[in-house]
């Protein structure tokens, strides 16, 4: 195979550049504008958010706004999965507060509930519950979050739900990014759908997204000359990058439709392989599929996992291994963690160690995804 098949790259439907266009023939660079309003109310129907969205610069800086909304500052300390991308974490560090991580359950790879509960009794026991309990819906899967919420409203702590990897996916017919009091998205260059770097802020609560909106711009009072009440950011998100946005939600059905199709594959062709385990499906979960990923179950460690990575290479695929889990990184050596199963090796630290991402992306042609296929069953073999 001659052409890099690539993880997940950009897929543009055809009208992004009439978006963008219209932005350059009314000279409507900056921020804000036609474009603007457009993508943040095809985001807010589609997802069903009453209150609104606010979109960005990035995800992580809708994750900082959301910290912001609900008051986590210095000290605070905010309750996270382990096993996700830093991006998901930075922000707590932005506001000065500390992460605690939570472990993955093994049939979402999502947060633990009962790693959950657990941190969460000796929390009050403690006096330091957390200010907010960030929960990731992992490569286009969703959270348990029947369980996960029950705990939140028990203890009475708000929930951001990073869906950056997982806009259009289902739990129990609800979309994601509308389950906890806040949602995040993101539109980096490799997710489902793009707009070359953005994301959004979602929520019930109008006042949320009005307020994120105020915050990302630069914080700037209802004033006739330039005054300043609070601490804000330039976190919005251009009016040329949301004309990208605009075009890609036209097509945003037809990319879920498409990698739903690409892991249907994968599955079929790798189930008779007793050493390939595909990422778990669950009733009333209807993830978007946005990475195929599997476990190789004869992997004693990550270095395997790389070797198979590097022989894929070797023949042009681009293949990835999960995210290693927050608490194995360097950074957060000293962060407390709990387990899914008290005193036994976590679940993110095995799914790290036997992980791998597949080509997803919805511009990969059948031709392509069988020799992926082919070249994956003759490394593994």
């Amino acid at each position: 195979m001659n052409d890099r098949i690539l993880l997940s790259s950009p897929h543009m439907g055809g009208n992004e550049q009439k978006y963008v266009k219209k932005a350059f023939d009314d000279n409507w660079i900056a921020p804000l504008g036609e474009n603007v309003d457009k993508f943040e109310q095809a985001i807010s129907d589609f997802a069903g958010s009453k209150g609104g969205a606010s979109v960005t610069s990035s995800g992580t800086a809708a994750i900082h706004l959301a910290l912001r909304l609900l008051n986590v500052g210095k000290g605070d300390i905010v309750f996270a999965p382990s096993f996700t991308f830093i991006a998901t974490i930075n922000p707590i560090l932005y506001q000065s507060a500390i992460p605690v991580f939570i472990d993955s359950e093994p049939e979402t790879w999502n947060m633990s509930p009962d790693a959950l509960e657990r941190a969460m009794v000796e929390a009050e026991y403690n006096n330091q519950l957390p200010k907010a309990i960030i929960v990731v819906d992992l490569y286009g899967q969703m959270a348990k979050y029947d369980e996960i919420l029950t705990i939140a409203n028990r203890y009475n702590v708000p929930v951001i739900e990073d869906s950056a990897e997982s806009l259009g996916s289902l739990y129990k017919g609800k979309n994601a990014g509308t389950m906890g009091d806040i949602g995040i998205f993101s539109f980096n260059g490799n997710k489902i759908i793009t707009t070359s770097g953005g994301g959004a802020l979602i929520a019930d609560n109008k006042h949320f997204v009005d307020h994120s909106r105020f915050l990302a711009t630069q914080a700037r009072d209802a004033a006739p000359y330039y005054q300043h009440t609070e601490i804000g950011y330039n976190y919005r998100l251009s009016n040329v990058s949301a004309g990208i946005g605009c075009g890609q939600m036209e097509v945003l059905p037809e990319r879920i439709s498409r990698r739903k199709q690409i892991y249907k594959k994968y599955l079929k062709e790798f189930t008779s392989i007793n050493s390939i385990k595909m990422m778990p499906d669950l009733d009333g979960f209807e993830p978007n599929r946005w990475l195929s990923t599997l476990t190789l179950e004869a992997a004693v460690s990550i270095d395997d996992v790389v070797m198979v990575i590097n022989k894929l290479n070797e023949y042009n695929i681009e293949t990835r291994s999960l995210w290693k889990p927050m608490h194995m990184q360097p950074l957060f050596s000293s962060s407390l963690f709990y387990e899914h199963i008290e005193n036994q090796i976590s679940v993110s630290e095995t799914l790290f160690n036997k992980g791998l991402c597949l080509p997803s992306g919805t511009n990969m042609n059948d031709e392509q995804l069988n020799y992926v296929v082919e070249k994956v069953k003759e490394v593994v073999k």
